[in-house]
């Protein structure tokens, strides 16, 4: 099933596709124990999957059942996860331009204030400096896990969905500091060494309000397939940008779950977005060169099965707050 959070007539529901740009309010197909969102849709399981399936499928030739427009609805994020985990660096293409490098997936958190749904705008403001987008594929997780295997980290998958990680190079840029690290010495513990680092932290260039673009659909396990294995496109103002595919991941899905939750205990509702798709498109216009203070919107991302998400970009001709005390 695909499935939706939508705003409707200044209400607020969950929503499946019965049909090609119609949705039907899944409160209308009477399932028992119908859920009110789609955290209880996903902590319903398998079994609540089923029941609204079936019931889904009778809805097609029941005309009495009211169909929504898709074109008339407000698209919020599929769901409000408590945590976004977000994998960087995981494209093959990007191999050749690590200095260094760990062997395993790298990850920071996005919170998830900075969500906004399918259609809904991309603000920047122009002092953020430099904004891109990264299209990706993210996965909702259905069950609480901690410390899976691999072998069975695609079972705590609920579904997938499209995830636009927006990154503010700008922002990167400015908060990065090159110091020294101080650690104990390996061979003397009661001794301290310096090391030299760069650090930059990810709560502004990844975190901002609007920097998450997840949707439109919440897609249920049993449709995908294969998630190593689909295409990825994104389009910046009608031009291709990126056309690419997720079986380019250094790090397939169930690694990336399982490794993640060997750290962080993963809830209902919670997304992992396992890195950005980026080989360029016939024009070899790149992701890097689509910076939204120059490069007119709208975003337009597409995965194989999961549908296509659209973020038109609203520049905000503002200054920064006078954050300092005098």
């Amino acid at each position: 099933m695909k499935l939706a959070s939508i705003r409707y007539r200044n209400r607020d529901s969950i929503a499946a596709e019965i049909a090609p740009g119609e949705l039907v309010d899944i409160a209308s197909l009477r399932v028992d124990g119908a859920p009110s969102d789609m955290i209880e849709v996903i902590r319903g399981g398998e079994a609540l999957r089923q029941r609204v399936a079936a019931a889904l499928a009778k809805a097609r030739s029941d005309t009495s059942i009211a169909r929504i427009p898709a074109a008339d609805v407000t698209w919020h994020p599929p769901v409000r996860p408590g945590k976004i985990c977000a994998v960087a660096m995981n494209n093959s293409a990007s191999n050749e331009r690590k200095i260094s490098a760990p062997d395993h997936p790298a990850f920071f958190l996005k919170p998830s204030s900075c969500l906004v749904g399918h259609r809904e705008p991309i603000r920047v403001r122009r002092y953020y400096g430099s904004v891109h987008p990264e299209p990706e594929l993210a996965a909702v997780i259905g069950v609480k896990t901690r410390d899976v295997a691999a072998a069975q980290a695609l079972d705590a998958i609920y579904g997938y969905a499209i995830f636009d990680d927006i990154t503010g190079n700008g922002m990167r840029a400015e908060d990065m500091f090159h110091y020294y690290a101080v650690y104990a010495k390996k061979d003397k513990p009661n001794e301290t060494e310096r090391v030299e680092q760069h650090l930059s932290y990810a709560a502004r260039y990844k975190g901002t309000d609007t920097f998450g673009v997840l949707g439109p659909w919440l897609v249920t396990r049993d449709e995908v397939g294969n998630p190593d294995d689909l295409a990825v496109q994104c389009r910046m103002g009608g031009e291709l940008i990126a056309d690419d595919s997720t079986r380019y991941y250094n790090y397939k899905v169930a690694e990336v779950v399982s490794f993640i939750s060997q750290f962080h205990t993963l809830h209902p509702g919670d997304v992992i977005s396992f890195g950005t798709a980026f080989k360029p498109g016939a024009t070899r216009k790149s992701i890097h060169m689509a910076n939204f203070q120059s490069v007119e919107g709208p975003v337009e991302i597409t995965i194989a099965g999961l549908g296509t998400q659209q973020s038109p970009v609203v520049i905000e001709d503002k200054e920064i707050g006078a954050w300092r005390l005098r």
